[in-house]
């Protein structure tokens, strides 16, 4: 991809992307949001439902999660960069006479169509940490072998020059069992992102 000059020329050229099948599914691309200069760059996987009617990440229940995470260890939302791996939502009709959209894994060609544009992003922005949030974040930036169960709240070597770690995707915390484990994986979500507010505040 040629270089283009700022979060907004990229945003443009993303806009008419086609490099995999998902534009015709999707209502539109969602970019990431956020500051050139953010110090923490936070990737998920894909938009979700809310994400794609609006047309920005992390607004759905999901980001009110990772909000609210930020909040209890520090970091300031606006010191943040929010992306997604995959720049449009994959789904399936559900319920309700299909009228309801089901979140559907994107596929890993969908993963590698995106990364030019995950890549130009991490050009641009500069930021002095990446948060992977979930398996197929953490996985495409830091390697098919990362494992998210084993290796969350860790610093990892990779070819950028940002710090890098990787935590649990918050749509996970929601689709706990009950509210127990919901406390106790939100626990671990924020002890994770703990981690990187030390990072970024230099206590």
């Amino acid at each position: 991809m040629e270089p283009a000059h700022g979060l907004e020329e990229l945003r443009r050229r993303a806009a008419d992307c086609t490099a995999c099948d998902l534009y015709k599914v999707g209502t539109q691309t969602v970019f990431g949001e956020g500051e050139v200069g953010a110090e923490v760059m936070f990737v998920g996987e894909q938009p979700g439902d809310q994400e794609d009617r609006q047309g920005r990440p992390f607004v759905g229940p999901a980001g009110r999660v990772l909000d609210q995470a930020l909040v209890d260890v520090g970091i300031d939302r606006r010191r943040a960069f929010v992306t997604n791996a995959v720049k449009h939502f994959r789904w399936a009709p559900g319920g309700r006479g299909g009228k309801v959209r089901i979140h559907k894994k994107p596929t890993a060609e969908q993963v590698k169509a995106c990364r030019p544009w995950l890549e130009a992003e991490l050009e641009v922005v500069r930021p002095k940490v990446v948060v992977c949030l979930g398996a197929t974040a953490a996985q495409a930036l830091l390697g098919r072998a990362f494992r998210v169960s084993t290796e969350h709240g860790q610093w990892v070597e990779w070819p950028y020059e940002p710090m890098a770690t990787a935590t649990v995707h918050p749509s996970s915390i929601l689709r706990a069992p009950d509210d127990d484990a919901r406390r106790v994986a939100y626990a671990g979500f924020v002890a994770d992102l703990a981690l990187v507010a030390e990072a970024i505040t230099g206590d």
